[in-house]
Parts: structure tokens; C-alpha cells; sequence
């Protein structure tokens, strides 16, 4: 009985022992499991870790030259203006010699938060001076390009140009077909024509609905009476029309012609960027046409528009109100 109840007892212990070391080796393993995996999601880790860091260098990378090309472009953004989108528009002409010229210049600004937008014009014949260059502002394009124009049209207001598009005329005839025309009131019978530029003009005065071909031409008129400032007046009275007929439901089902148009025939500083935040702003664009207005100065003697600087700085004061993006000091 003593000797069965012995082998009892070391039966048990040899199973107890065997369960011991059977938890042991269990624990070791999954030791090897748990360094395994923390060594599997670290490699992974820092391979994706390396991924991500990679990627980030290079969007760095892109938006730093990103940087400096606007930076050439434009020039300095001031800050103050950071509320706003201000686009400078040229529409250029044909040319002489292979010499374009800006034969409308526009600055459209949009408010970021309120979406209302505000359209300053300045005649082409505007006469400015700066580092020893004068002239009418209209030939810097010839001489610098969209660029040029940028600094000069910045300089004369002393706003911040955030973008800038430009765009022909047989771009622009093109954009209005797409759209379907524009209508609008043409104030008096134009009747002008110019073999050697190829300019012949034809509208009755009333109502119209305009093509493209016949927009250009209204926009291209100057008038005896008003001269250059009729054709700004024109230019005005043209957007707020056009403006409505964008915001219509049926240009919805033509904006990826017109954004082929944007892309492939408009020369434009807008990038990757840009694009988002222009998107977004023109997303929450006002249901409102643009207020408009054109800088203050009168024609001097030689057809040259002499801006007035003390009313240009009142105005843009009046558009641009510091309280509106200069926190009190």
C-alpha cells in the first residue's frame, strides 16, 4: 500500500515537472513570436517610415521651387492681403512685328471668406514710370511678358497680384462660343474698320447677343467721344454680364471645355497649389456680379492716361481696408 501510494506521489511530480517545463518552452516560443513580429513592424515601419519621409522630401522639394518660381513671378506676397485672391487678366492682341501688347488689363479680386469679388480696370495707355523705363503700360507686356506686367500693375496700386492670366483674342472668341454667346447692350451703332490690322466692326446699337467673334469686336471699339475710357467702361459692363452667364446651371455641362480651353490655351501662373485654393474661392464665388470701377486720372494732350497716384491710393484704401486684414497692434 506504502509503495503504491510512493508511486502515486512521483507520478505526480514527474507531470507536474512535464507541465512546468511544457510552460516554459510555451513562453519561450511566444517570447520568439512577440521579438518576431515588434522586429517585423519595426522593419515595416521604418520602411514605410522611410516611404513617407521620402515622399514628404520631395513635396518639400516641389513646393520650395514651387516658391521661388512665384516669388519670380509675382514678387513678395504682403500678407495683408491674404484675405484676398487678386488675379491679374490681360488680353493681349495680335501683335505687330511679333510684338504683343496688353490690350486689356483687369485686376479681379475675390474676397476669401465672403466670395465677393471686386473688378479694378486700367486703361492701356496708362502712363507709368519706373528704375528709367516710362511708357504706356499696355507695350510692357511686349517688353517683359506677364511677368513685367505683374510688377508694374502691383507697383501702380500697391496691392499684392496673387495670379495672372493671359489670353488672345481668338482664345478669348472661343471661351465666349463655349459658353453660348453673351448678351448685352451695345450703346451705339460701331461702325470701324482698319484694312492694314484687319479690324472691321459692325454692331447696331440695342440688345445683342454676342458670339465671340462679335464680343471681341465690341470690347475692341473706341469711340470718339470717350475714347480709351469707353472701351474700359465696355470692358466693365461686359464681365458682369459674362459673370452671370457663368454662374447659370447650363455652363455646368461646359466646364471641362472650358477647362481644356484654361489648361492648353491660356498662359497662366496658377500650379498645383494654386489651383486648390482658386477652386476653393471661386467654389463660394458670389451670387453677386463684381463691383467695378477704373483707376482715377484723365488723358493728357498725347493720349496718354495719367493716373491720379493720391485718388488711386483713396480707392485702394476704399477696396482694401486695413481693419479688414491688420489685426490692432
Amino acid at each position: 500500500m506504502a509503495n503504491s501510494n510512493e508511486d502515486s506521489i512521483r507520478e505526480k511530480r514527474k507531470k507536474r515537472s512535464r507541465l512546468q517545463r511544457q510552460k516554459f518552452f510555451r513562453r519561450i516560443f511566444m517570447g520568439v513570436l512577440y521579438a518576431l513580429f515588434v522586429s517585423a513592424v519595426l522593419f515595416v515601419g521604418l520602411g514605410v517610415y522611410n516611404v513617407i519621409g521620402s515622399v514628404y522630401n520631395e513635396l518639400v522639394s516641389i513646393y520650395q521651387g514651387y516658391s521661388e518660381r512665384k516669388t519670380a513671378r509675382t514678387g513678395p506676397i504682403d500678407p495683408k492681403f491674404d484675405g484676398y485672391t487678386n488675379i491679374l487678366i490681360l488680353g493681349v492682341d495680335d501683335g505687330e512685328e511679333g510684338m504683343q501688347n496688353a490690350d486689356t488689363i483687369l485686376v479681379l479680386s475675390f474676397s476669401n471668406d465672403t466670395g465677393k469679388s471686386r473688378l479694378i480696370s486700367i486703361p492701356r495707355d496708362t502712363w507709368v514710370e519706373a528704375n528709367s523705363a516710362a511708357g504706356r503700360i499696355g507695350t510692357f507686356y511686349g517688353w517683359g511678358g506677364a511677368t513685367l506686367m505683374v510688377r508694374h500693375v502691383a507697383a501702380l496700386l500697391g496691392i499684392s497680384i496673387h495670379q495672372y492670366i493671359v489670353i488672345d483674342m481668338n482664345t478669348f472668341a472661343d471661351l465666349i462660343d463655349v459658353l453660348g454667346g453673351v448678351d448685352v447692350y451695345v450703346e451705339e451703332n460701331m461702325d470701324y474698320e482698319d484694312p492694314d490690322a484687319g479690324l472691321e466692326i459692325h454692331l447696331s446699337q440695342g440688345y445683342q447677343h454676342l458670339d465671340g467673334y462679335e464680343a471681341q469686336k465690341y470690347l475692341r471699339f473706341r469711340g470718339e467721344d470717350l475714347g480709351d475710357v469707353g472701351r474700359v467702361q465696355r470692358q466693365q459692363k461686359f464681365i458682369k454680364s459674362l459673370y452671370n452667364k457663368v454662374l447659370q446651371l447650363e455652363t455646368i455641362p461646359k466646364l471641362p471645355a472650358i477647362a481644356e480651353i484654361f489648361q492648353t490655351r491660356m498662359e497662366t501662373s496658377a500650379e498645383i497649389f494654386d489651383s486648390a485654393h482658386l477652386a476653393n474661392v471661386l467654389r463660394r464665388m458670389s451670387s453677386d456680379p463684381p463691383t467695378t470701377t477704373m483707376i482715377p486720372g484723365a488723358e493728357n494732350d498725347e493720349g496718354n492716361f495719367i493716373p491720379d497716384i493720391e485718388q488711386v491710393d483713396a480707392l485702394v484704401a476704399e477696396l482694401f481696408p486695413v481693419n479688414e486684414f491688420v489685426e490692432e497692434e
